[in-house]
C-alpha cells in the first residue's frame, strides 16, 4: 500500500524567502518543497495507470493559471500554523481539488474536511511550542514579499518511510 498526496509545487523567482521561513519554522521542510496540497496524504492500492487515467481525466479542462500568494496568516484551529495565503489562484484551486475527489479518489475524501471547508494555502510553519510560535508570528509580518507564477501541471507524490517526498508522476496542464 502506497502513500500518496498531490499536490502544486510552484517555482517562484524569490523561492528563497520562503524556503528560508520553512527552514526555520516547518519540520517538513528537509522532506518536501513548498506546495499547495489539492489531496490529502491517503493510503491505497490504485495502479499507477487507474491513478494517471483519472487526473488526466479530471485535469483535461483545466489550463494553465496565474497563482499569486502574499501574506502569512497564523492558523491555530488544529495546531501552531503559519499558512502562506493565496490572493489570486485559489478559485482554481478549490475546483481542482473537487474534481480530484471524485471516481477512484473519492473515498479518501477526508472526514475532518466533511466538517469544514477547504482553504487552499502554502503551509510555511508548524510550531510545536508557544512561544516560538508567537515569535514566528511577529517574524513572519515582516515578510511582504509577493510570489507569482503560471500553475501548469500537478504532482502526485509518494510519501516513503522517512516522509520523504518522491514524485511518482506530473501532469500537465493544457
Amino acid at each position: 500500500m502506497l502513500q500518496r498526496c498531490i499536490m502544486i509545487f510552484p517555482k517562484f523567482s524569490n523561492m528563497d524567502v520562503i524556503d528560508e521561513i520553512r527552514a526555520k519554522y516547518d519540520p517538513l521542510a528537509s522532506h518536501v518543497r513548498p506546495h499547495i496540497t489539492l489531496v490529502f496524504p491517503f493510503k491505497s492500492n490504485i495502479e499507477y495507470s487507474q491513478l494517471k487515467k483519472h487526473l488526466e481525466e479530471v485535469l483535461s479542462s483545466i489550463n494553465p493559471f496565474h497563482l499569486t500568494l502574499k501574506g502569512i496568516t497564523p492558523v491555530k484551529s488544529f495546531g501552531n500554523y503559519l499558512f502562506l495565503n493565496i490572493e489570486n489562484g485559489k478559485n482554481e484551486i478549490v475546483e481542482i481539488h473537487r474534481k480530484l475527489y471524485t471516481g477512484i479518489l473519492e473515498q479518501y475524501f477526508p472526514q475532518w474536511l466533511k466538517m469544514g471547508s477547504y482553504n487552499p494555502h502554502m503551509t510555511v510553519g508548524k510550531i510545536e511550542s508557544e512561544e516560538k510560535y508567537k515569535s514566528a508570528i511577529e517574524e513572519s509580518k515582516e515578510v511582504i514579499d509577493v510570489f507569482e507564477t503560471i500553475v501548469s501541471k500537478i504532482s502526485v507524490e509518494i510519501i516513503d518511510e522517512n516522509e520523504d517526498s518522491i514524485i511518482e508522476m506530473e501532469i500537465e496542464l493544457e
